[in-house]
């Protein structure tokens, strides 16, 4: 787990048995089998390598994220270290497993911020969107400022700190970001749903009035 703080700004590289991060002198020293939140990817340490780390990875990452593509180019991604239990949730409860990408429609430098507008590629996630609830976006913990055409899109107002500390300030018009909803919102909607399947839970009970009533909801 993680908390959507970036901790520092580090690159990817392709290798022969998956990728080699760069830049985590900021939260040293790391270990075997820790897990590093990669542009918002959890990857597991399998190799140290001075102030970087060798990650395998699977097909299914590559092809839910950003990282292929930025590991071509020897690109930019933001890092966080594993959240420990001491730790003060700063942000919201990221897992670190990708939902899917958005693109970036639109980047606006205002006076006090910049407002950053995206749209997701797979239209199956619009409905995890409203106004205030968080995301995380390449790993960042941000507030969804505005939403549009029932959650396709979004925009995100970005303080000047987060701008300048992540990788955020590489960002150009058409880029892929990696996008994980709120887990909150996938088991809200998980318990509210009906289960029909009698085989699996007995308790498909309806959500109504009644049943709220009978739960002690007033």
């Amino acid at each position: 787990m993680f908390t959507g703080l970036i901790q520092s700004i580090g690159t990817i590289k392709k290798n022969n048995m998956g990728v080699v991060v760069e830049g985590c002198h900021p939260f040293s020293p790391i270990k075997l089998g820790d897990s590093i939140s990669v542009d918002g990817v959890c990857l597991t340490v399998s190799e140290l390598m001075n102030d970087s780390f060798l990650a395998n990875i699977s097909e299914e990452t590559l092809k839910r994220t950003n990282l292929a593509e930025k590991a071509q180019k020897n690109g930019y991604v933001n890092l966080e270290p594993a959240l420990r239990l001491s730790d003060r949730l700063g942000g919201h409860i990221v897992s670190g497993h990708i939902d899917g990408m958005g693109e970036v429609v639109s980047i606006e430098n205002m006076k006090n911020s910049w407002n950053l507008k995206v749209s997701w590629d797979d239209l199956n996630f619009c409905k995890y969107m409203c106004d205030k609830a968080s995301i995380s976006l390449n790993g960042i913990s941000l507030t969804i400022a505005e939403i549009y055409n029932n959650g396709c899109e979004f925009s995100v107002a970005v303080i000047p700190h987060t701008w300048s500390n992540t990788c955020l300030q590489f960002l150009i018009i058409g880029e892929k970001v990696n996008l994980e909803v709120d887990l909150m919102a996938k088991y809200a909607e998980k318990l509210l749903k009906p289960n029909k399947n009698h085989s699996i839970s007995p308790q498909n009970e309806e959500i109504s009035s009644q049943w709220l009533a009978e739960q002690g909801w007033n």
